[in-house]
């Protein structure tokens, strides 16, 4: 099953009949001024900025929850699936019980097809969108404005609610693993078991557990807001209106369980249904003479024979040094000082997880 999005112009006092939230943002890419009604359920729509969308239930219940896509703008099926539950939602088809805010992060990349117009906006966050000198590119004033989006949002649910933060991507490549998490450093705090429970029944298996801080969007919302946070890949970069929705059900199936209350059980944690890997090297560019030394569509998580040259900058080679190092998110077509590459080894979790 294929989506259409594309050319579709929805005016603000359209909302209300169309749902159609991303219309709007996509309309208004830049900016949008904030408005809000009531829904006949009782949840109250408050549009506080061009893809900034806040739901309010009459009663919530203990979850705070934010849906973050569009981060890259041509990462188009987490924006049609998200875009989808928000049109539901906003059409009182399916009625959240939680409070929900929905964030399409980069709407003139949407536009252009791009992954970004400066800057990559996963890198600008917890500050880092205020290191740059000169005048401050859009995805520089967007990440600032995110972070306190999101800082707003939580801090108006309140103390003693669950807060989650997913923030949905697919990835430039294929993967070995067609569905993984990024899951952030948490300096010391063990892996929540519940949510490694309910992302496998998203159809997440593989989780890549960070550790070092970030500038990502997902580490944002575990260290700045406390939040469950996670980078969710669900696939492979693909134009709007050219993703297999079908390959996404579980996840949407999840998600609007999730939003309704009205989560199945979930199986019981057992390592051996996942694939849990932590980095062992981050390989960043130093010059404009960077290549990786492997074929464009290699996918995320191969692995090499020890000693294969993988990448070279300058006179520098980075070579497979441990046995089962499997590579992931090469893109030599970073900016210098970026990381163009993680090698990545498989890892246990034992005594390392806790509800």
């Amino acid at each position: 099953m294929k989506t259409n999005i594309l050319n579709r112009i929805v005016e603000p006092e359209a909302l209300q009949q169309s749902g159609d939230f991303l219309g709007l943002t996509l309309t208004y890419p830049k900016e949008l001024t904030p408005f809000a009604y009531t829904l006949n359920n009782g949840t109250v729509v408050e549009v506080w900025d061009t893809g900034v969308l806040c739901l309010t239930p009459a009663n919530p219940a203990g979850i705070d929850l934010v849906l973050s896509s569009g981060v890259h703008g041509n990462e188009t099926a987490p924006i049609e699936l998200c875009a989808a539950i928000c049109q539901d939602l906003l059409l009182e088809k399916i009625q959240s019980r939680h409070r929900l805010l929905f964030l399409f992060g980069n709407p003139p990349a949407m536009n252009s097809a791009k992954r970004e117009l400066v800057d990559n906006l996963n890198r600008l966050f917890s500050g880092h969108h205020s290191k740059g000198e000169g005048e401050p590119s859009w995805e520089r004033q967007r990440a600032a404005a995110l972070e306190q989006y999101v800082l707003r949002f939580f801090n108006e649910g309140g103390a003693n609610r669950q807060r989650l933060l997913y923030d949905l991507h697919t990835a430039i490549r294929g993967s070995q693993f067609e569905k993984f998490a990024v899951y952030p450093f948490l300096h010391g705090k063990p892996w929540s078991k519940s949510q490694l429970q309910f992302l496998h029944a998203c159809g997440v298996e593989t989780f890549l557990l960070m550790q070092t801080p970030a500038s990502t969007f997902s580490y944002f919302g575990a260290q700045s807001c406390g939040a469950h946070a996670f980078t969710l890949e669900l696939g492979k970069v693909r134009p709007f209106g050219e993703n297999d929705m079908s390959r996404f059900a579980d996840c949407d199936l999840m998600l609007r369980a999730l939003i309704v209350d009205a989560l199945p059980a979930l199986a019981d944690f057992d390592e051996s249904r996942f694939n849990f890997f932590v980095v062992s090297r981050a390989v960043n560019k130093q010059s404009e003479q960077f290549e990786l030394c492997f074929a464009r569509n290699i996918e995320n998580f191969t692995q090499f024979p020890l000693g294969t040259v993988l990448a070279r900058d300058g006179d520098i080679e980075y070579r497979v040094d441990e046995p089962g190092e499997a590579i992931i998110f090469p893109n030599a077509d970073v900016a210098l000082g970026q990381r163009a590459m993680l090698l990545v080894k498989p890892v246990s979790v034992a005594g390392q997880v806790s509800d």
